[in-house]
């Protein structure tokens, strides 16, 4: 009866956000879906008859409205769902399980906003459950203003870079999709060799590009210009798109953009995303636009590049924002360390 009641409350939170069910939400929506809810260590009535019981405590106690209450069953709800793939519920979590939900959503592009409102939702669960009885610990405690995190972005390694680069091939023999082909691999190139913006990437003019000296002019964010250098098989792959693909893909319309759709279209920032994570299946991971800008300065960083010369390349207004990219290469260089160096495990 009880357990009944709970789903059905938070059904009926979920209809009004207009939630997929998904995860936990359909086994919330779902309570007859047996077959999924015995997979889980931590029976899932436990997160509804959780969820349920704070949602009631805001309607009664707190009188909240009704559109606050369906933002906190949404997050909540994602939460409990992050916490299910780990085996736990929402009474057992622990701060370091907080900490890596806010890592997550700030790895998913979420903004600093959106996750503050995230982890306030957590925060007001779990301060109910601690007066409620039901927790002996706020995990939520000391975890620090989404504001105040710094997210390490994804790169690719080395291999992985050179499976994408390669990853661009022609969908058939015929001359205008050997021509795309030859496009995307040029774009990827410059996204890799020069840790350009995918923006950056699209609005590029033709005009811009000074093979001869090697680089490129970019305007990045504010219209704020920076020279950008290119290596070898960037240069190599540039020229061969102006010589033989270029020209092709125009239809003999003229543009003044480096980087062409069908018939001289400009090539929309959602476009370029789909190209890279098409050509990243070569590599069994699937790759952005800015992973490969991410793969740019750890790259650099690891070989021993200054962090001013990487703040100018990636066009960065502030070098705190460059030197993330120390951590990411002494994470790196600590796990290669682990992985073969002979003391570097304890012995047992």
């Amino acid at each position: 009866m009880w357990h009944a009641r709970c789903t059905s409350t938070i059904r009926q939170r979920l209809v009004e956000i207009k939630c997929q069910p998904r995860g936990l939400a359909s086994v919330l929506l779902l309570p007859d879906a047996s077959d999924n809810a015995h997979t889980q260590s931590v029976p899932s009535d436990a997160n509804s008859a959780t969820v349920s019981a704070f949602l009631d405590y805001l309607r009664v106690e707190r009188g909240l409205a009704k559109l606050t209450i369906s933002a906190y069953t949404s997050d909540i709800v994602q939460f409990a769902e992050f916490l299910e793939k780990r085996r736990a519920g929402l009474c057992e979590a622990r701060r370091q399980d907080v900490r890596d939900f806010i890592q997550d959503l700030f790895s998913n592009q979420l903004d600093g906003r959106s996750v503050g409102r995230k982890l306030s939702a957590i925060r007001h669960l779990y301060r109910y459950l601690l007066l409620d009885g039901k927790i002996q610990k706020d995990p939520t405690l000391n975890i620090d203003s989404p504001k105040q995190w710094k997210v390490l972005p994804k790169s690719l390694s080395r291999d992985e870079v050179e499976a994408t680069l390669s990853g661009s091939q022609p969908l058939n023999g015929s001359k205008r999709a050997l021509a795309l082909a030859l496009r995307d691999r040029a774009m990827l190139e410059l996204l890799y060799a020069g840790g350009v913006r995918v923006s950056e990437v699209a609005n590029a003019r033709l005009e811009d590009l000074k093979l001869e000296m090697g680089y490129i002019l970019v305007r990045g964010k504010g219209d704020k210009e920076r020279m950008v250098p290119l290596g070898v098989p960037a240069q190599q792959s540039l020229q061969t798109y102006l010589n033989n693909s270029r020209e092709v893909i125009a239809k003999r319309r003229s543009s003044p953009l480096l980087f062409l759709g069908v018939g001289a279209r400009r090539l929309t920032r959602q476009r370029v995303w789909q190209l890279v994570g098409k050509a990243s299946l070569a590599s069994g991971r699937h790759a952005s636009p800015h992973m490969l800008r991410h793969s740019c300065a750890t790259h650099m960083v690891e070989n021993g590049a200054d962090l001013r010369t990487v703040q100018t390349i990636l066009g960065h207004s502030d070098i705190s924002t460059t030197q993330i990219y120390t951590h990411v290469a002494l994470d790196r260089l600590k796990s290669v360390y682990t992985k073969h160096h002979p003391r570097a495990k304890t012995r047992t």
